[in-house]
């Protein structure tokens, strides 16, 4: 691994190439996994204002655990490692993403995941954000709890 200071000072054990010089083979012309700016639900996506916070994690599910009517703040990439996961997006359908599945998540349209296979299933999730934007919102953040979770289901509180 190599390591640049502020300085622009480089240390570790990588051979240097001179600056502009492209590798013989480009590691980023990989097998693409997305490629897209809109999402399931036909959301062009969007970025929050503000200074960039990007966020990744590991996610869990087990079989039968379900993510909560939700939406999201900031746009949202997660990739399908192992397991499935079902994602009812309400009005605008059903799917399933399964392991080796991008995913570009509805950001302002509730949806509700379940793993709803036999074994856990394991998400890379990226949330591609900005200070003080909420990554994941959940309806009682918005309304009171009957109220926001009716609202989420589509249905008048």
């Amino acid at each position: 691994m190599t390591i640049t200071k502020d300085d622009g000072v480089t240390q570790g054990n990588a051979a240097q190439k001179n600056v502009g010089s492209k590798p013989d083979i480009d590691v980023h012309d990989g097998v693409v996994l997305l490629d897209s700016g809109v999402n399931f639900v036909g959301e062009q996506v969007h970025y929050p204002k503000g200074v960039a916070k990007i966020k990744s994690m590991l996610a869990t599910m087990e079989p039968g655990q379900t993510t909560g009517w939700h939406k999201h703040g900031v746009p949202t990439y997660g990739y399908i490692l192992e397991g499935q996961i079902t994602v009812d997006y309400g009005d605008a359908g059903k799917t399933t993403y399964y392991a080796g599945d991008g995913v570009l998540e509805a950001m302002d349209h509730w949806h509700d995941g379940v793993n709803d296979g036999d074994v856990p299933a394991r998400v890379v999730v990226v949330f591609m954000g900005a200070e003080g934007a909420q990554n994941v919102i959940y309806p009682d953040d918005q309304l009171g709890d009957d109220a926001g979770q009716a609202n989420a289901l589509g249905k008048k509180p």
